[in-house]
């Protein structure tokens, strides 16, 4: 389940911590960071994912 998180994560990164935590702050701090690059959305939701 974590590899097809991880997946999305990639596509759609605020989708994969949506996935992993729900709507909270590491939501919003996800849809941030992808507006402000995408890289840095994928880096943080693939961060999240693995954490947990």
């Amino acid at each position: 389940m974590d590899l097809l998180r991880i997946l999305i994560a990639i596509l759609l990164p605020p989708l994969g911590v949506f996935l992993q935590v729900g709507i909270g702050a590491q939501f919003w701090i996800n849809i941030i960071l992808t507006l402000l690059g995408y890289i840095p959305g994928i880096v943080h939701a693939v961060w999240i994912i693995a954490r947990r």
